[in-house]
């Protein structure tokens, strides 16, 4: 990983990351272990880390299914709304909206793309009235027949590709 970024983290840092963003539920010791550092060496490079902002926040990844979330869909927006406070507008009110899991803002034919869960497809059309409301123009929802693919583990130790 050559980059501004390997300037700044040594491969220490990088094994950090990289083991925490696969298993975060590792204790200081089990992960100090692994790195060949002491419990508190690790301690202070884990405090660091957060502090300069390589670490965003740490998670427990829910099971959709098995919480009865059994709808999980992409939907595209379009919207002709161009000036920025009513931006700022739909771009909160999309934030609070617990059903979305991911916004995007993207160039292309659609405005925004997002990432919603949703339990079945009565609460899909009652999200669909919300966007309306929200003064959407287009609206195209894909719904994912099953996941081929789910990570949140970014490449970013030497070993992968």
């Amino acid at each position: 990983m050559e980059s501004f970024v390997s300037k700044i983290l040594d491969d220490v840092d990088i094994q950090i990351l990289d083991i925490m963003q696969k298993e975060a539920q590792l204790s200081n010791a089990e992960l100090a272990r692994r790195v060949n550092l002491s419990p508190p060496a690790t301690h202070t490079r884990i405090k660091r880390l957060e502090s300069e902002g390589f670490i965003d926040r740490q998670v427990a990844i829910l099971n959709q299914e098995k919480l009865g979330f059994d709808l999980l869909c992409y939907v595209f927006i379009s919207t002709n709304i161009h000036q920025a406070e009513q931006l700022e507008v739909l771009e909160n009110a999309l934030k609070a909206m617990p059903e979305v899991l991911e916004c995007h803002c993207l160039t292309g034919e659609y405005d925004y793309l997002l990432k919603v869960v949703i339990r079945d497809r009565k609460e899909l059309d009652s999200f669909i009235r919300k966007l309306n409301r929200l003064g959407i123009s287009r609206i195209q929802t894909n719904l994912s027949l099953r996941e081929v693919k789910y990570s949140t583990v970014l490449p970013i130790s030497k070993g992968e590709n």
